[in-house]
């Protein structure tokens, strides 16, 4: 296998796919000990400062809103030594409505295909369902990161279940400095923290989580609530800082001001891992049930720390056999029973921790650019692939690779 090109935004741009596709080309290459750059087609908008990408030959800048430039860099893949293209897919960064000049670049792709879909619906609709299904059928293997995606891109697609790859969301491993050293720091020390973070918005259910707290102060009376993130882009162009004041509001009302902790700045992912080691409970109140990812859900469990959720689609997956710690969206007595229960009680923590340690280990970076670098050794293998390149380019070969799971 030549080289690896993906397609997806990349840092410095501040986006969760960026963050994720950074690490995945670091963990497939030092996986596989590569000694070739990997190119990034990096999706730029108007708004972004390019020049980093620009000035660097391993990126491949794509503008995001011109439509002619997909099938120009198809092109480009076409003729260069790329072996596998691995697309990120999520609607939202590409052009076009729903992201639908994507289509342009994959219906000229002539290199196989590996597709990543961060978004996933059990019964996707227009005008999702005709971007997603063109390019389910193009690509040769589709990666998922929760297990329920299978069946529902099998059922919604007509794919074949040998088509689809489960690998879990990727995660660091827990910070190597001394726990209780790294909760001085952060002005955690002789506090109960629980943690929520990420970009600021009413699809978070924060507000069910405060209106908790006023019984489990009541006999944690230690209890911190720390709440990270700055308001989301889009939510802060519709209604500026609504929502935040609102929960401020409701902090004020219910007394909570020693216990809840608002930061509302950027975090790298170095402090969030930080944040996530020192705190004691990861909490995600999400009011949507059909969320399939949550990156900073895979996140808290590589590293450990234990975990109070909402029982939306990730949540159920990557916790089977914790369902002790799914709980009902808006039901406030059973947040308020269980929060009490395990703030209150230090050994049923370190008991949630060990259990949720052994499933964050299966999630490390390391392990998943391995398994990444399995799947696309064997669409296009050294002795294989090159010649398969060849023959789709002369279009003599069905699309549709012959890989089982």
């Amino acid at each position: 296998m030549k080289r690896i090109a993906y397609v997806s935004t990349y840092p410095p741009r501040r986006c969760g796919i960026a963050t994720f596709t950074e690490h995945l080309l670091e963990s497939v290459s030092a996986a596989g000990k590569r000694r070739d750059v990997d190119p990034v087609i990096v999706l730029y908008n108007e708004s972004d400062d390019d020049s980093v990408y620009r000035n660097n030959p391993k990126f491949w800048p794509l503008a995001a809103q011109d439509r002619a430039a997909y099938t120009r860099m198809a092109e480009r893949v076409n003729l260069s030594d790329v072996s596998v293209v691995v697309l990120q897919h999520e609607f939202g960064i590409f052009g076009g409505e729903a992201g639908e000049y994507i289509l342009d670049f994959v219906r000229a792709l002539k290199k196989p295909l590996v597709t990543t879909f961060h978004t996933i619906f059990a019964d996707p609709q227009p005008p999702y369902r005709r971007i997603q299904q063109e390019i389910a059928d193009a690509s040769d293997a589709i990666v998922v990161m929760n297990r329920q995606a299978i069946s529902y891109l099998t059922r919604a697609f007509n794919l074949p279940e040998s088509k689809i790859f489960y690998i879990p969301h990727g995660s660091p491993k827990p910070l190597s400095e001394e726990r209780d050293r790294l909760r001085r720091r952060l002005g955690f020390e002789g506090r109960k923290v629980m943690f929520t973070f990420g970009l600021l918005n009413r699809g978070k259910g924060i507000e069910s989580v405060i209106s908790a707290l006023p019984g489990v102060v009541r006999e944690v009376p230690e209890t911190l609530y720390v709440i990270a993130g700055q308001t989301h882009p889009e939510v802060k162009k519709r209604e500026g800082e609504a929502y935040r004041e609102e929960l401020q509001e409701m902090i004020r009302r219910l007394g909570l001001e020693e216990n809840v902790r608002m930061i509302d700045r950027y975090f790298s992912e170095e402090e969030l891992i930080a944040y996530l080691t020192a705190c004691d409970l990861y909490v995600t109140p999400y009011p949507g049930m059909q969320q399939i990812t949550s990156g900073t859900l895979a996140y808290a469990v590589g590293v450990g720390r234990p975990v109070l959720s909402t029982p939306y689609e990730h949540a159920r997956d990557l916790l089977r056999g914790c369902e002790e710690l799914l709980l009902p969206y808006g039901d406030t007595e059973a947040w308020e029973r269980q929060l009490r229960r395990l703030l209150a009680d230090d050994a049923a923590l370190r008991q949630w921790e060990e259990r949720i340690r052994k499933i964050g280990e299966t999630t490390h970076w390391p392990r998943v650019g391995e398994q990444h670098l399995q799947l696309f050794a064997k669409l296009c293998s050294e002795t294989d692939g090159d010649e398969k390149a060849k023959e789709r380019l002369e279009g003599e070969v069905n699309p549709v690779a012959s890989v089982s799971r």
